[in-house]
């Protein structure tokens, strides 16, 4: 079945770093909104006369609460047409034209392995729709690792609320790791810190979320310690 296109009306913007910025969306035609955390929206931005060109896929970064509010977190890609539109023209009260939502990335039914979540930059937003659904609806899992990358601190997205959900959350583990910037946590790149936290194989699902160089990067990396390719899912960006 064809999705319909819908009209979002953009209900807030927040600016999180120099390049990134959340974006509430409202969705008047659909009072209940329900979506499978993982899962993303597309837009059809005025960017090009040909359609594919103008489509454009974001990761919901909300988790599904039954209402029809969704939250988008959009980087500035330098020479972008799309981020450059999103950031130059689109306010509060400004409209989206979207559908969806679409996409198999999403939260596994079964968390009986150990689930390690490994992104960069704004690959975190799937992962944060996931980690606040299991949370909220208390859902049973085994341990959880959110393995994130970024450059400095400033670049760093969400990081007070998962330390918050660290601190109430048994069992999940929330790992930034800088790769510019000394500081008192990790440094560096995510490859090390599951490879240090996979020794000895223990049965896990890995969910690789980002730009294409650290995705692909890891899935070999991930396959040579012993595990199989259906443990792994990946969703790229960019």
């Amino acid at each position: 079945m064809v999705q319909q296109w819908q009209t979002g009306v953009v209900k807030r913007v927040e600016q999180v770093t120099h390049n990134t910025k959340r974006y509430w969306v409202e969705l008047p035609d659909t009072p209940h909104f329900n979506f499978v955390p993982g899962q993303f929206v597309t837009l059809d931005l005025p960017i090009d006369e040909r359609r594919n060109k103008r489509w454009r896929s974001y990761s919901i970064a909300s988790m599904p609460d039954g209402g029809n509010m969704i939250e988008l977190l959009i980087v500035h890609v330098e020479g972008g047409k799309a981020s450059k539109y999103i950031f130059e023209e689109i306010k509060e009260g400004s409209l989206f034209t979207l559908r969806g939502p679409q996409g198999v990335f999403v939260v596994p039914k079964n968390l009986d392995k150990e689930l390690f979540l490994i992104c960069t930059g704004t690959g975190i937003a799937p992962f944060r729709s996931m980690v606040k659904y299991i949370h909220h609806n208390k859902i049973p899992f085994q341990k959880i690792y959110l393995i994130y990358g970024t450059r400095t601190q400033a670049d760093l997205l969400y990081a007070d609320e998962m330390r918050e959900l660290e601190k109430n959350m048994p069992g999940f583990s929330y790992i930034p790791t800088l790769s510019r910037e000394q500081w008192e946590g990790h440094k560096g790149y995510v490859h090390p810190i599951y490879e240090s936290l996979c020794k000895g194989c223990p049965q896990a699902t890995f969910m690789l979320c980002g730009w294409r160089k650290m995705v692909d990067e890891a899935k070999e990396r991930i396959l040579a310690m012993g595990y199989d390719k259906k443990d792994v899912e990946v969703e790229l960006y960019g």
